[in-house]
């Protein structure tokens, strides 16, 4: 277990309708100099001196260790930074660290540790979304506000409780909705997705496949594959021959592997291929057996390359979390982050400081939990800075979850290059559900 010391609000807060995500989402008044809508609740300074105990639920081991280990980096250098400008309200932050295995039943045994034993005013920074879905039941039961950076659609499709947000990045249904209209029309209209057999990745074959067929294709071929795989060669055979893009997104130990081994298969000749960077996320891109993916492209949510129009935003945070303009830790470059999702870790405790500050939150009573899942329920637009580096969001207090810009970069001598960014409102969709009716 870690005790770890680490707070600009940053977020832009009104009353939100219940008209649906479309019309709504996109409302935004002018702000006042504390970046709150007037009329909002103002800061409230806490009473207390007391720490504000976050429990960070970390896959240090198990199939998403390699993302846990960003996770907590970006975590722990975030709640440096808050803590160095004042911390939460004038109070600091005690991080207290477990590990929950990629497992989901012991995630909700962890989600009750930092309940009963801990005793934290909020949890977060769960990633994969079997470990979110079977955890979010115990945090509900709890009234235990969870806060997850996983993208699974899970959240926003309402089948978890009014204690789960994922403010601080976006899930896969509005990514894919996001980038289908560029993949139709750059690279081809009948597609083979391959993609992990779980949550995470039903909803790429569920979500891309009616996203591909609104812009005139189809999936010709879906082709799960057990996370937990480390060969790949017999799953390549099951492609049809009439493929013109192969989508992919893989997760766990052998995504380098099923990579390379995509690459022996086809060799030179292969359809268009369109990736997540799941498949390659703390893996160089110039590893060797690697080659055959220059010219072809994957989906970031946040560049893992310095771009030439890099913003001062993410400057800040790359030098904070101690990351260089590859993507690779400053202390070794061997190191490749997971950069396309750690961030969420980063922004979704700011957008936590902003909402104890503007709840007044002062302790674990039932009345100030109610009033902090309120004032996230409230918030709308996030600027881009320093607290949301990756970009601009908006956020559905009706549906828990963000919605952000997305990235299309091209592998161009080991190197990933952006060629289109989507626009919010490319990812956004009708809601299915709305978070603001279920009792507190």
């Amino acid at each position: 277990m870690d005790h770890t010391k680490t707070g600009s609000n940053g977020v832009r807060r009104a009353r939100v309708t219940r008209r649906n995500i479309i019309k709504g989402l996109g409302a935004a008044g002018a702000l006042t100099a504390s970046g709150v809508m007037p009329g909002a609740m103002r800061y409230v300074q806490a009473q207390s001196s007391a720490p504000i105990k976050i429990g960070f639920q970390c896959h240090r081991t198990g199939i998403g260790a390699s993302y846990g280990r960003w996770y907590q980096r970006t975590t722990l250098a975030a709640v440096k930074v808050i803590n160095d400008a004042g911390g939460i309200g004038g109070r600091q932050i005690e991080l207290i660290i477990e590990d929950d295995g990629t497992d989901p039943k012991r995630g909700a045994e962890v989600v009750e540790k930092f309940a009963t034993e801990h005793k934290v005013d909020f949890v977060f920074g769960t990633l994969f979304s079997h470990v979110v879905i079977g955890s979010a039941p115990t945090a509900g039961q709890l009234k235990m506000p969870y806060f997850v950076v996983s993208e699974g659609h899970h959240v926003a499709s309402g089948k978890l409780n009014r204690y789960v947000f994922q403010p601080g990045i976006t899930d896969v249904r509005s990514q894919v909705t996001s980038m289908a209209p560029w993949i139709a029309g750059n690279l081809g209209k009948k597609v083979t997705m391959i993609f992990p057999d779980f949550a995470f990745g039903h909803d790429h074959r569920n979500y891309f496949s009616a996203a591909i067929a609104a812009q005139g294709g189809s999936a010709v071929g879906l082709i799960p594959i057990p996370p937990t795989e480390t060969s790949f060669t017999r799953y390549f055979a099951q492609i049809p021959a009439e493929t013109e893009v192969i989508y992919h997104v893989m997760v766990g130990p052998g995504v380098l592997t099923f990579v390379k081994e995509m690459g022996e298969h086809f060799g030179s000749k292969h359809p268009q291929i369109f990736g997540f960077i799941d498949s390659l996320e703390a893996v160089d891109m110039a590893s060797p057996g690697l080659e055959f993916l220059d010219g072809t492209y994957f989906w970031e949510a946040y560049p893992r390359y310095a771009q030439k129009d890099q913003s001062a935003s993410d400057k800040f945070y790359r030098q904070a979390v101690g990351v260089n303009d590859m993507g690779a830790a400053v202390d070794d470059p061997k190191d490749v982050s997971t950069y396309s999702h750690m961030f969420g870790c980063w922004e979704t405790l700011y957008v936590i400081k902003a909402a104890v500050e503007q709840s007044g939150y002062q302790s674990a009573a039932p009345k100030d939990k109610a009033a902090l899942i309120e004032a996230v329920e409230a918030m709308t637009d996030f600027p881009e800075g320093n607290e949301h580096p990756q970009g601009a969001k908006k956020f559905s207090g009706q549906l828990h979850q963000a919605f952000g810009h997305q990235s299309i970069s091209k592998v161009e001598n080991g190197r990933l290059n952006v060629v289109h960014r989507t626009s919010i409102e490319d990812g956004l969709y009708e809601p299915e559900a709305d978070y603001r009716t279920h009792p507190l």
